[in-house]
């Protein structure tokens, strides 16, 4: 494929965990022990195939309706997870993270807001990751702001635009979005980048995502590459 063809911006729904741990007889936080390995790998590919940005649904805000222990197990995770994204630092690689961590553990909170901090001026590569996220949510919260900017008369309603909007969510600096890949045979969105999915092509795949492979993203791209993106034109 040429690098034309290539999706600048790939967000992935990392779904089927709990299910493919099912199909093992394990507990639903095993299967996200090995989703996270595969997110790991798939930073990996991304970067091999010539990917300038990756976005992962990590957590949901609808998520916290979890079980107690499968919610304190995918932060346990992220605790182990952290010292990877703190690797990916000396890797050029850029860490963003999308969503309202404020609701999680300080000790989370405070790493992954140094990750940040140390990443930003990296520009090899870009991960996303949303935690605490609703794609709802980041509209409203930019919708919010600026509201209160126009009742502090900072901008007139009239200004409020599309691109406003755009420099207050939470994907600001990262790539517009090409490609949704949803693994685990769901069709859907699931409140994921609902507003920078407006126009990104859409590849649901049969896998469960412990099961994703480099195989997977490469053909999702192949179909990605056969695409007509006419972006309402002709």
């Amino acid at each position: 494929m040429e690098e034309n063809q290539i999706p600048a911006h790939i967000g992935f729904i990392m779904d089927g965990n709990g299910r493919w741990a099912k199909k093992r007889g394990m507990p639903r936080n095993f299967g996200h022990s090995k989703g996270a390995e595969v997110f790991k790998k798939t930073v990996n590919w991304c970067k091999e195939l010539g990917v300038k940005c990756a976005t992962f649904y990590a957590f949901s805000t609808e998520n916290w309706r979890r079980p107690a222990d499968e919610i304190e197990g995918i932060m346990n995770l992220l605790r182990r997870y952290i010292k990877d994204l703190r690797a990916m630092t000396k890797e050029n690689t850029r860490i963003i993270i999308l969503g309202d961590i404020s609701q999680l553990s300080e000790d989370i909170r405070l790493e992954l807001s140094d990750i940040m901090e140390r990443t930003k001026e990296n520009d090899g590569f870009i991960v996303g990751i949303a935690l605490n996220y609703g794609g709802r949510g980041e509209i409203t919260r930019a919708a919010r702001i600026l509201a209160d900017k126009a009742a502090r008369s900072e901008i007139a309603p009239e200004d409020i635009s599309e691109n406003s909007i755009e420099k207050l969510l939470y994907t600001a600096e990262m790539p517009p979005l090409d490609l949704v890949i949803r693994p685990s045979g769901e069709q859907r969105l699931s409140n994921f980048l609902i507003w920078q999915a407006a126009y990104a092509e859409f590849v649901f795949m049969d896998v469960l995502w412990p099961d994703f492979s480099k195989n997977d993203l490469i053909s999702a791209i192949s179909e990605f590459s056969q695409r007509s993106r006419r972006f309402g034109g002709i």
